[in-house]
Formats: C-alpha cells, sequence, structure tokens
C-alpha cells in the first residue's frame, strides 16, 4: 500500500509543531496591508498581523494562492508513484483557494492519484479534519478510509463562535453596516456558526458576551447531549477569554481532549481581534 500525504492550506490555523510532527505540507494564503505583502503563518505570526490589524487605518485585504503554489507542491509529492494525496482547503463560498487546487490538479501532465477537498469550513474547522487525515495517513490507512473519516468529522463537527466586535466582518462585507452598527450600540452578541453550504451564519444571539457564552453551551447540549468530546478554542489574542470558555464548557461536558490554537492573520483578517470559537467533534 503506497503512502497517503496531506497537503492543506494557512486558514486552517494548524500549529507549525503539529504540521511537522504529521508531515502536513501547507500552501499560504496572503495578506496585504496597503503594498506590504506577508503570507500566512510564514512571513507574519498572529501576534504581528493583530498589532498591525488594530494600528492600521485601512483593513488589510487577502488573496488566495495561485494554481502554480499547489502545482509545486503536487508535483514534489507525487513523484513516487506510489504515493497518494488529499489536499483539503477553506471553503469555496469564502473563497478562491480550493478552486485554485482544482485548477492545479488539471494542469499536471500524469494526473497523478490526487484528491482535492473542500472543508465547508474554515479555521480549526478544516485543521481538525487535516489533523485527523494526517493522523491516520501516519497509521497507515488507505486514501479511501482517510477520505471517509474526513467526511465522517465534518457531518459531526459543530462550530461555534463570537467576535470582540462586529467591524471587521461588517468591513469584509460578511454582514450589513446597519446590522453591526445596531448589534454594537445593544450589545448584542450574535453566535456565529459555518452552515453546511460552508458560510458564516448566525444561529442565535445574546446581550452580551457572558450570555452569549452560557447560550453555546444550551446549543451544545442540544447538539451533543451527554456525548464524551473533543474540544478545540481558537482565539485572536484573547488567550484568557478563551480559557474562561473552556473552563465554562468543561463544567457542562465530559470533555477528553483539550487544545488551543491561535486563529491566524487571513482568518483574523473577517473575525478581528478578540474572537473566540469552538470546535468539537464526538470523541468516538
Amino acid at each position: 500500500m503506497g503512502k497517503v500525504r496531506i497537503v492543506t492550506d494557512s486558514t486552517s490555523d494548524i500549529p507549525e509543531s503539529v504540521r511537522k510532527e504529521y508531515g502536513i505540507e501547507m500552501v499560504p494564503l496572503k495578506v496585504h496591508f496597503g503594498t506590504e505583502t506577508y503570507y500566512d503563518s510564514i512571513t507574519i505570526q498572529s501576534d504581528e498581523f493583530y498589532n498591525k490589524l488594530t494600528s492600521s487605518p485601512a483593513l488589510p485585504t487577502t488573496s488566495q494562492p495561485s494554481p502554480v503554489d499547489f502545482l509545486e507542491i503536487y508535483k514534489s509529492l507525487t513523484e513516487d508513484p506510489g504515493t497518494e494525496v488529499i489536499s483539503i482547503h477553506l471553503s469555496s463560498a469564502m473563497s478562491g483557494t480550493y478552486q485554485s487546487a482544482v485548477l492545479a490538479k488539471s494542469l499536471l501532465e500524469d494526473k497523478p492519484n490526487l484528491t482535492i477537498v473542500d472543508s465547508k469550513s474554515a479555521s480549526y474547522g478544516i485543521g481538525l479534519l487535516v489533523v485527523a487525515a494526517a493522523q491516520a495517513a501516519q497509521e497507515g490507512k488507505s486514501k479511501d478510509d482517510i477520505l471517509a473519516l474526513i467526511e465522517k468529522i465534518r457531518r459531526e463537527l459543530r462550530i461555534y463562535f463570537l467576535v470582540g466586535t462586529l467591524d471587521y466582518l461588517q468591513k469584509g462585507g460578511r454582514i450589513g453596516k446597519a446590522a453591526a452598527m445596531f448589534g454594537s450600540l445593544l450589545n448584542i452578541k450574535p453566535i456565529l456558526t459555518i452552515d453546511d453550504d460552508g458560510e458564516v451564519n448566525s444561529i442565535d444571539k445574546a446581550r452580551g458576551h457572558k450570555k452569549a457564552m452560557a447560550r453555546i453551551v444550551e446549543l451544545m447540549k442540544t447538539d451533543f447531549g451527554g456525548k464524551e468530546l473533543h474540544l478545540t478554542v481558537a482565539h485572536s489574542q484573547c488567550r484568557e477569554a478563551a480559557e474562561e470558555f473552556s473552563a465554562l464548557l468543561q463544567e457542562h461536558f465530559h470533555i477528553s481532549k483539550l487544545t488551543y490554537t491561535d486563529i491566524g492573520p487571513v482568518i483574523g483578517t473577517y473575525t478581528g481581534p478578540g474572537t473566540v470559537a469552538a470546535f468539537a467533534i464526538p470523541a468516538s
């Protein structure tokens, strides 16, 4: 049986140490502050990015990798005829990254065994799929088994997040200006998710951060009942809030695995600092 290698992009927000541990290849998106261009999680890290974001007069922009960026990695991985590649990427509803990967595959002359997966997710919603796939690959699982595992996790995954301010979602075109202004004035916190179509969607709202977190507990009880959970809490420059969030969830759920990660520069362009997010799946 040949090897299976896993590729992703930088919006999966997987720590570099984890990528190295499991041999995960990562193609970066770009962040642009005026004339300055940075490669997400390579030439700019989260802390530097959020410091620049809060001091910059204009919102940065982002851009997807080119097909050539993917092509170079795909060629290097498929030099060995026995290697199969699974490439898992940011929701196609949010970015053209997935389409760039598909186009790169079409440019490969020998059409190697390469499968491109639309995660229909973002941040560690992609990361969970990627890390689970890479772990299974290290265990010697087949490509078909890994693809089935990815689909299982995608079905079971629940995402809930709260932003520190609605300004960045509004500036990035994710919500209307009136909704952002109204929410800010009344301290309304929308409880956001990524829906089955891979788009950001509001599932509920509450007045104030603590009430919003309490409401997420109620939503998770409906989604998971008494199941044991694996939980990842992601945050943008607010580790204390992330730990408070996870402590609340641990009061109500049996969490057998808890990890933290940073929300990286590209996703952070749209969520801003002060965002906390929970990515939860059943333990088995």
